[in-house]
């Protein structure tokens, strides 16, 4: 299944989105990674990764979902137990 983004705004909560859908690939977690850090300079603000709808996560891309998130302040959001695990254990 393909990699789709979708960027939405959340007025309710005051947070602009990147809705991730599909799976992601060590390929697709890096270009993610660029166009959010391009989003949010050309925004001026930041973004918040909505993942709850991604089906696959292979153990390449848990780096660099988690350096997104330590490392350049992105908010994670959605993350079912089983994905959030991948993460933490990256983290070891």
């Amino acid at each position: 299944m393909p990699t789709t983004l979708t960027q939405v705004e959340d007025t309710e909560r005051g947070k602009m989105m990147l809705r991730v859908e599909g799976s992601l690939t060590f390929e697709d977690a890096i270009l993610l990674e660029k166009i959010s850090l391009g989003m949010r300079a050309k925004l001026n603000r930041n973004l918040t990764l909505d993942l709850a709808d991604l089906h696959f996560l292979d153990s390449e891309s848990a780096p660099i979902i988690k350096r997104m998130e330590s490392e350049h302040g992105f908010e994670i959001e959605g993350l079912q137990i089983f994905l959030q695990k991948v993460i933490e254990e990256t983290e070891r």
